[in-house]
């Protein structure tokens, strides 16, 4: 299955499913990153360490390790 973390910046998806736990889930859900939310990656950091994506006019920085707890599908 392909993640968040795969993708290369520029490169908008639809999520498929989140399995990260609980809280995480209701932290990045208040933030609009919840199941069939459509997600552009604007920017990878130097190391990979950090994900930045945009959800509708929000852009938010993930941990790589959170964002491969984020499944998605090509538009």
């Amino acid at each position: 299955m392909v993640t968040l973390a795969d993708l290369k910046a520029g490169e908008s998806v639809k999520i498929i499913n989140v399995k990260a736990d609980k809280d995480l889930k209701q932290r990045l859900g208040s933030f609009g990153v919840r199941k069939n939310s459509i997600v552009k990656v604007v920017n990878h950091s130097i190391a990979k360490s950090t994900i930045e994506i945009e959800v509708a006019t929000t852009k938010i920085a993930l941990r790589a390790q959170e964002a491969k707890e984020i499944e998605v599908e090509a538009l």
